[in-house]
Protein backbone atom coordinates (compact mmCIF):
# COMPACT_ATOMS: atom_id res chain seq x y z
CA UNK A 1 0.00 0.00 0.00
CA UNK A 2 1.32 3.40 -0.93
CA UNK A 3 -0.12 6.53 0.64
CA UNK A 4 0.37 10.18 -0.20
CA UNK A 5 -0.90 12.50 2.54
CA UNK A 6 -1.39 16.18 1.90
CA UNK A 7 -2.22 18.51 4.78
CA UNK A 8 -5.06 20.67 3.53
CA UNK A 9 -7.17 23.65 4.47
CA UNK A 10 -9.88 22.13 2.31
CA UNK A 11 -10.25 19.41 -0.30
CA UNK A 12 -13.00 17.94 -2.43
CA UNK A 13 -13.51 15.26 -5.03
CA UNK A 14 -16.09 15.34 -7.82
CA UNK A 15 -17.39 12.62 -10.12
CA UNK A 16 -19.58 13.49 -13.10
CA UNK A 17 -19.99 17.05 -11.83
CA UNK A 18 -21.16 16.10 -8.33
CA UNK A 19 -19.15 16.20 -5.10
CA UNK A 20 -18.64 12.76 -3.60
CA UNK A 21 -16.53 14.04 -0.70
CA UNK A 22 -15.50 17.35 0.85
CA UNK A 23 -13.49 18.28 3.95
CA UNK A 24 -12.17 21.39 5.61
CA UNK A 25 -8.97 21.16 7.67
CA UNK A 26 -7.43 17.72 7.50
CA UNK A 27 -5.65 15.31 5.20
CA UNK A 28 -6.17 14.33 1.61
CA UNK A 29 -5.11 10.68 1.53
CA UNK A 30 -4.34 9.28 -1.91
CA UNK A 31 -4.19 5.51 -1.44
CA UNK A 32 -2.82 2.89 -3.80
CA UNK A 33 -3.72 -0.64 -2.70
CA UNK A 34 -1.20 -3.23 -3.90
CA UNK A 35 -1.66 -6.93 -4.62
CA UNK A 36 -1.23 -8.78 -1.34
CA UNK A 37 -2.39 -5.90 0.87
CA UNK A 38 -4.75 -6.94 3.62
CA UNK A 39 -6.45 -5.76 6.82
CA UNK A 40 -3.13 -5.57 8.69
CA UNK A 41 -1.86 -3.05 6.16
CA UNK A 42 -5.05 -1.00 6.39
CA UNK A 43 -4.89 -0.93 10.20
CA UNK A 44 -1.22 0.12 10.21
CA UNK A 45 -1.95 2.85 7.65
CA UNK A 46 -4.92 4.13 9.65
CA UNK A 47 -2.85 4.36 12.83
CA UNK A 48 -0.17 6.33 10.99
CA UNK A 49 -2.67 8.66 9.29
CA UNK A 50 -4.52 9.46 12.52
CA UNK A 51 -1.47 9.69 14.77
CA UNK A 52 1.19 11.36 12.64
CA UNK A 53 2.06 14.75 14.14
CA UNK A 54 2.05 17.03 11.08
CA UNK A 55 -0.26 19.84 12.22
CA UNK A 56 1.18 22.94 13.86
CA UNK A 57 1.16 23.54 17.59
CA UNK A 58 0.97 27.05 19.12
CA UNK A 59 4.60 27.64 18.21
CA UNK A 60 4.09 26.61 14.59
CA UNK A 61 5.99 23.33 14.95
CA UNK A 62 4.55 20.15 13.44
CA UNK A 63 3.60 18.57 16.74
CA UNK A 64 -0.16 17.90 16.58
CA UNK A 65 -1.87 14.81 15.15
CA UNK A 66 -4.89 14.83 12.87
CA UNK A 67 -7.02 13.46 15.71
CA UNK A 68 -5.85 16.20 18.10
CA UNK A 69 -6.30 18.90 15.44
CA UNK A 70 -9.93 17.85 14.94
CA UNK A 71 -9.42 17.33 11.22
CA UNK A 72 -10.99 14.98 8.70
CA UNK A 73 -9.72 12.71 5.93
CA UNK A 74 -10.66 12.79 2.26
CA UNK A 75 -9.71 9.29 1.07
CA UNK A 76 -9.18 8.83 -2.65
CA UNK A 77 -8.22 5.48 -4.15
CA UNK A 78 -5.44 5.94 -6.70
CA UNK A 79 -3.96 2.85 -8.32
CA UNK A 80 -1.54 5.01 -10.36
CA UNK A 81 0.56 5.47 -7.21
CA UNK A 82 1.77 1.93 -7.86
CA UNK A 83 3.02 2.66 -11.37
CA UNK A 84 6.15 0.83 -12.48
CA UNK A 85 8.07 3.22 -14.73
CA UNK A 86 11.36 1.33 -14.95
CA UNK A 87 10.88 0.22 -18.57
CA UNK A 88 9.73 2.18 -21.57
CA UNK A 89 7.54 5.25 -21.53
CA UNK A 90 4.20 3.72 -20.59
CA UNK A 91 3.73 2.90 -16.89
CA UNK A 92 2.72 -0.61 -15.86
CA UNK A 93 0.18 -1.05 -13.08
CA UNK A 94 0.60 -4.76 -12.42
CA UNK A 95 1.39 -4.14 -8.74
CA UNK A 96 -2.03 -2.59 -8.14
CA UNK A 97 -4.66 -4.78 -6.49
CA UNK A 98 -7.77 -5.77 -8.38
CA UNK A 99 -11.07 -4.30 -7.14
CA UNK A 100 -11.98 -7.51 -5.28
CA UNK A 101 -8.92 -6.96 -3.08
CA UNK A 102 -8.73 -3.16 -3.00
CA UNK A 103 -12.32 -2.30 -2.06
CA UNK A 104 -12.40 -4.37 1.17
CA UNK A 105 -8.96 -3.07 2.21
CA UNK A 106 -10.15 0.53 1.69
CA UNK A 107 -13.25 -0.25 3.76
CA UNK A 108 -11.10 -1.49 6.65
CA UNK A 109 -8.91 1.62 6.33
CA UNK A 110 -11.99 3.86 6.51
CA UNK A 111 -13.49 2.00 9.48
CA UNK A 112 -10.21 2.14 11.41
CA UNK A 113 -9.81 5.89 10.87
CA UNK A 114 -13.43 6.52 11.86
CA UNK A 115 -13.01 4.31 14.95
CA UNK A 116 -10.41 6.84 16.13
CA UNK A 117 -13.02 9.60 15.89
CA UNK A 118 -11.85 11.09 12.59
CA UNK A 119 -14.51 11.70 9.92
CA UNK A 120 -13.77 10.23 6.47
CA UNK A 121 -15.11 11.41 3.12
CA UNK A 122 -14.46 9.54 -0.15
CA UNK A 123 -13.96 9.62 -3.84
CA UNK A 124 -15.61 6.89 -5.94
CA UNK A 125 -13.58 3.76 -6.56
CA UNK A 126 -12.75 3.23 -10.23
CA UNK A 127 -14.29 6.52 -11.38
CA UNK A 128 -12.62 9.40 -13.17
CA UNK A 129 -12.33 11.92 -10.33
CA UNK A 130 -11.51 15.60 -10.16
CA UNK A 131 -9.67 16.37 -6.93
CA UNK A 132 -9.41 19.94 -5.68
CA UNK A 133 -7.29 20.90 -2.70
CA UNK A 134 -5.57 23.72 -0.90
CA UNK A 135 -2.33 22.20 0.40
CA UNK A 136 -1.37 23.82 3.70
CA UNK A 137 2.37 24.30 4.07
CA UNK A 138 2.74 22.70 1.63
CA UNK A 139 3.01 19.50 3.61
CA UNK A 140 3.09 16.24 1.67
CA UNK A 141 4.11 12.91 3.23
CA UNK A 142 4.58 9.66 1.29
CA UNK A 143 4.83 6.23 2.90
CA UNK A 144 4.35 2.56 2.12
CA UNK A 145 2.82 -0.18 4.24
CA UNK A 146 3.95 -3.76 3.66
CA UNK A 147 3.16 -6.75 5.83
CA UNK A 148 1.36 -4.60 8.39
CA UNK A 149 4.43 -2.36 8.84
CA UNK A 150 4.98 1.22 7.76
CA UNK A 151 8.18 1.47 5.75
Amino acid sequence: MRIVLQRVNRASVHVDGSATGEIGTGLLALVGVAEGDDDRDALAAAAKIVGMRIFPDRDGKMNVSLADAGGAVLLVSQFTLLADVRKGRRPAFTAAADPETAVPVLAVLTEAIEADGVPVEHGRFGAHMLVDLVNNGPVTIVFDVVGGRVI
